[in-house]
């Protein structure tokens, strides 16, 4: 009995961390009005294991426009090639939102934004519908990592 009781206790409080040290090399946007990564490139040759940043803040106007479409696209993503992970992060829920993705290269992750019939119809909405009232993404060389997710580094077999 006490040796499930500790055991649970040490599960309760056990975690684990993972750290990418990550280079911008591309990106466009504001995050609160801030240039938060500098002046970066519109495009670059780079073309190796890379991490996107996207964060929106979302009109409330247009919340359920967004919602509406975040599960289905989220779930296409999960599969598709060369995608490693992702996160999704919120300062404010349900109004300012962030993707954190890594992905094998750049072109595996164009391919996913830009070749995918329902990303790409997704994309063009939040345009002409005007569903920010601010948007960022960038794109990341991955430098290095340390640590585990759910016991493993997930992008050792690739760097």
């Amino acid at each position: 009995m006490h040796g499930n009781f500790i055991k649970i206790w040490l599960r309760l409080f056990s975690f684990e961390t993972y750290s990418i040290l990550l280079e911008p090399i591309n990106g466009h946007g504001l995050w609160d009005g801030q240039n938060v990564f500098g002046s970066l490139e519109s495009n670059t040759a780079f073309d190796g294991p890379m991490a996107t940043l996207t964060r929106a803040t979302i009109r409330l106007t247009k919340m359920k426009h967004f919602w509406k479409h975040v599960a289905p696209i989220a779930n296409k993503m999960t599969s598709a090639k060369g995608y490693v992970f992702s996160v999704g992060i919120g300062e404010v829920p349900w109004i300012k939102q962030a993707t954190f993705s890594v992905w094998e290269s750049v072109e595996d992750m164009k391919s996913f934004a830009y070749s995918m019939k329902e990303h790409r119809e997704v994309v063009k909405k939040t345009r002409q519908e005007k569903w920010y009232s601010e948007d960022m993404f960038v794109r990341f060389k991955i430098i290095s990592t340390h640590g585990s997710l759910k016991g493993i580094d997930p992008l050792k077999r690739i760097l």
